[in-house]
C-alpha cells in the first residue's frame, strides 16, 4: 500500500485526513477575520466610505429643505421621502397609491427635477431643495399650473391631481411650450383613475401661456 493509501479507522487516507484538517482551519481563519473586514482594522470603528450617509437603525433627526424652510424630520433609515413629508412635516399632497414608482401621485421637485417621492429615501434627500404642491404657491398666489387646472376643471375624485400638477410644473419648465404630444409624453408617468385626461392636457396648455415658474 503506498504511503498515502495508509488508511485511519473508517476508510479515511492519511492524506485525506490532513487535507481535511488544513482546510477546516484555513476555514477557521478566515471566519475568524470577516468582523474585522466588515468593520475595518478597529472591531469596533465601523468602515465607513467617502460620502456614505448614516443613521442609526432605531431612527433619527435630520433636516430637509422643504418648499424653501429647512426642517427637522425624524425618520428611520428605510423611511421614503414621501412619508417623510407627509408624516413627519404634516404636508399630505402627495399621496402614497401604487407605493412602486408607478402611478405619479407622490410626484414632487428634488432640484427642480420631478421624482416619484415613494421611491426615494428621505436621507439621499437630505441637502437637496425640495417642492411640494403647497410649496408651488407664491406670496399668496397660485402657481399658473394649478390656475388652470381649476378653471379647466382638471379633476375628478382629485386623488391624483397633486402629481399631476407637480409634473406638470417640471414639464412647462423643461420645455415652457409643449404641443398636444410634448404634453402626453411627459404626463406619461402619471396615472388619473377617473380618466380625465381630456382636460388634464387642456389645463396644461392654458398653464403654458404663464411660462416658466
Amino acid at each position: 500500500m503506498q504511503p498515502d493509501q495508509e488508511s485511519k479507522p473508517g476508510g479515511v487516507s492519511r492524506r485525506q485526513f490532513l487535507q481535511g484538517a488544513g482546510g477546516a482551519a484555513a476555514a477557521s481563519s478566515m471566519l475568524a477575520t470577516l468582523p474585522q473586514l466588515a468593520l475595518g482594522k478597529d472591531a469596533a470603528e465601523p468602515a465607513v466610505r467617502p460620502g456614505l450617509k448614516r443613521i442609526s437603525a432605531t431612527g433619527g433627526n435630520i433636516t430637509l429643505q422643504i418648499n424653501g424652510q429647512p426642517a427637522q424630520v425624524a425618520i428611520t433609515p428605510d423611511a421614503t421621502l414621501l412619508r417623510a413629508v407627509r408624516e413627519s412635516h404634516g404636508l399630505t399632497g402627495a399621496k402614497e397609491v401604487c407605493d412602486r414608482g408607478a402611478c405619479g401621485a407622490c410626484t414632487m421637485l428634488v432640484d427642480g427635477r420631478s421624482v416619484n417621492s415613494c421611491m426615494m429615501l428621505a436621507i439621499d434627500a437630505v441637502g437637496k431643495k425640495i417642492t411640494t404642491v403647497e410649496g408651488l404657491v407664491s406670496d399668496g398666489q397660485l402657481d399658473p399650473v394649478q390656475r388652470a387646472f381649476v378653471q379647466n376643471d382638471a379633476c375628478q375624485c382629485g386623488y391624483c391631481i397633486p402629481g399631476f400638477v407637480v409634473r406638470s410644473r417640471a414639464l412647462l419648465n423643461e420645455t415652457p411650450k409643449p404641443d398636444r404630444d410634448q404634453i402626453k409624453a411627459g404626463l406619461c408617468g402619471n396615472i388619473c383613475r377617473c380618466a380625465a385626461y381630456v382636460r388634464i392636457f387642456a389645463a396644461v396648455e392654458a398653464a403654458a401661456k404663464g411660462g416658466q415658474a
